[in-house]
């Protein structure tokens, strides 16, 4: 009798709705439990991947910052180099070649020493300046060769000492040929009427120049 009662029992509740409610809301909260585990999981990866690109994303960043950073600025500072070699051509390069002819007369009085065989040539016209040679024989003591050369280094117009060499000495008086260079601006350098600069700069000024306009050879 109580197994038939329980076996009733039973049936009865298979065939209750209520039964069949909950048998359905709880595979429906199991599944709702398996796709927020499969969603936390999911999330979790796709959210390292995207931290993942972020760093590299910020080292590409900061590498093409670094890149970049030389480039600024560039502007100003182009304009800034152009107005320095406005003024440097201002300041330091002759008007003419008479200009240099008397700056040079001008140091050798004041040095004390004697400049004899001077000669003056002419580069190439470049687009800016033009080069301008002088090749001199100097005669002096060491004290007012030393002077010479100082003073021709720190003039306010721009020289630049090519070579010295030594060629006599004697009762305390030196000899020696100096070669000197110095620029002028195409048209100016074209003016002035100086023969061009020999490719064989190896001769005697006495032999491969003549005398600059103006100033005899000794």
């Amino acid at each position: 009798m109580t197994t038939q009662s329980t076996s009733t029992t039973w049936r009865e509740r298979l065939a209750s709705p209520l039964t069949w409610h909950y048998a359905g809301f709880t595979v429906l909260l199991l599944l709702v439990i398996g796709l927020a585990v499969r969603l936390g999981l999911d999330w979790t990866a796709t959210n390292g991947h995207s931290n993942d690109v972020l760093a590299g994303k910020q080292i590409q960043l900061k590498a093409m910052d670094m890149q970049t950073a030389p480039l600024r600025g560039l502007d100003k500072r182009v304009d800034e180099s152009r107005s320095e070699i406005k003024n440097f051509y201002a300041k330091r390069i002759p008007a003419s070649y008479s200009s240099i002819a008397t700056r040079i007369g001008d140091l050798e009085v004041k040095s004390g020493v004697r400049l004899s065989r001077l000669q003056y040539t002419q580069g190439p016209p470049g687009s800016d300046l033009t080069e301008i040679s002088l090749d001199a024989g100097i005669t002096g003591t060491y004290p007012q060769i030393m002077h010479f050369v100082n003073t021709v280094e720190r003039d306010q117009n721009f020289f630049v000492i090519r070579t010295m060499a030594l060629t006599g000495q004697q009762a305390g008086m030196v000899s020696l040929r100096m070669k000197l260079s110095t620029w002028l601006r195409p048209a100016d350098a074209a003016a002035s009427g100086l023969p061009p600069t020999p490719d064989d700069d190896t001769a005697e000024p006495s032999q491969a120049r003549p005398s600059a306009p103006g100033k005899e050879g000794e």
